[in-house]
């Protein structure tokens, strides 16, 4: 059982995206950004740098409640746990934790930039805009050459790879991106996005 302390972001989705894929058992617990829940002390006890996902899996490591942050080690931690979607292969492994990287290091950090200058800056900055987007594009273009190679992120397979890139594409239309540019991203999105239990983790938690 997890307990899922969460919101709908591009983030949290990856982690209610996973419980549906792995059909396990959880609970989301609500920790509303706009109202500054992330920022209580009970929230801050569960994770000292006041950001969502986190997850308590209550039969742990050793039968005891475990506690996790950082969307990247929760899909680490529960595909190791239940033996779906990270090969176990060293090779495969390895490779669906290269993309996964690249999505932490990448994707997340220029996307919410690009996201953050096109919409919500309380003034308009010509160089951020130009900066993340063209970052942005360059980004949606390494994936989509990759994907014009195989059918999946990594692995020849879905994996945590898989679920950790999507969500973050969801918001093109904020990064002034269009899938017509990108058609093997297009091709992927469209089969990830018709996946029963990547549909059933996009409705688990809805914004508001």
């Amino acid at each position: 059982m997890y307990d899922i302390y969460n919101w709908p972001t591009s983030n949290g989705r990856k982690v209610n995206i996973m419980v549906e894929e792995l059909e396990v058992d959880y609970k989301i617990h609500p920790i509303s950004l706009g109202n500054g829940e992330q920022f209580t002390p009970e929230f801050t006890t569960l994770n000292p740098n006041q950001k969502i996902p986190v997850v308590i899996d209550q039969d742990g490591p050793g039968g005891k409640p475990f506690t996790l942050f950082e969307s990247g080690a929760i899909l680490m931690y529960m595909g190791e746990k239940h033996g779906n979607l990270f090969p176990q292969a060293l090779d495969k492994r390895y490779e669906v934790m290269q993309w996964l990287m690249f999505q932490m290091g990448g994707i997340g950090p220029n996307f919410g930039q690009a996201h953050h200058f096109r919409r919500a800056a309380p003034e308009r900055v010509p160089y951020g805009i130009e900066r993340y987007t063209n970052e942005t594009r360059r980004l949606w273009g390494v994936l989509d050459d990759r994907l014009n190679e195989q059918e999946w992120v990594a692995a020849g397979e879905f994996t945590i790879a898989d679920i950790a890139v999507f969500p973050w594409l969801m918001r093109y239309e904020w990064q002034g991106i269009s899938f017509d540019e990108f058609p093997n991203v297009s091709r992927w999105y469209n089969a990830v996005e018709e996946r029963p239990g990547v549909q059933r983790g996009l409705d688990a938690q809805k914004p508001g």
